[in-house]
């Protein structure tokens, strides 16, 4: 049975132009769960640990899921990745990489770091809208997210 409740979602991207497109591909899949869109790996933590402008959990709550670039400024999505690996709260969060690397040893460390799910972004916006659908179609139609509660 599907959860009723929306979901949250956590962008961690630095690419305006791929925040941007992946914003048009919810409002195009109609993807009603929240899009939550941080700048960098930096910005991703603070969300997380709900610091500086997202002290307050009423505007800034518990992501459910996290897409996350790999290169980003400032904290980098492996860093993101470790930080979060070693914290009991931040470890249940599931995580898929969205990166433009389809490098071995980025997906391989990625895995080992807990990632979720790897997918390399497509070139082709209408491949991307693809993509974002069928991880909207496989997150919240098929797999049960654990609960918010102890989180």
């Amino acid at each position: 049975m599907k959860d009723k409740r929306a979901a949250v979602i956590l962008l961690a991207e630095d690419d305006i132009a791929d925040q941007e497109l992946t914003k048009r591909a919810f409002e195009a899949c109609k993807i009603d769960n929240a899009l939550i869109i941080v700048n960098d790996g930096e910005q991703a933590l603070d969300y997380l640990y709900r610091r500086n402008k997202y002290s307050d959990p009423a505007t800034s709550p518990t992501p459910d899921l996290l897409i996350l670039d790999l290169n980003m400024p400032k904290v980098d999505g492996f860093q993101v990745l470790e930080t979060m690996n070693r914290d009991p709260k931040l470890k249940m969060i599931r995580i898929i990489v969205l990166t433009t690397s389809d490098q071995e040893q980025d997906i391989l460390k990625s895995y080992s770091c807990g990632v979720t799910s790897y997918v390399t972004k497509p070139i082709n916006p209408d491949d991307f809208f693809r993509a974002i659908f069928e991880l909207n179609e496989y997150w919240f139609s098929i797999v049960k997210l654990p609960p918010k509660e102890g989180r």
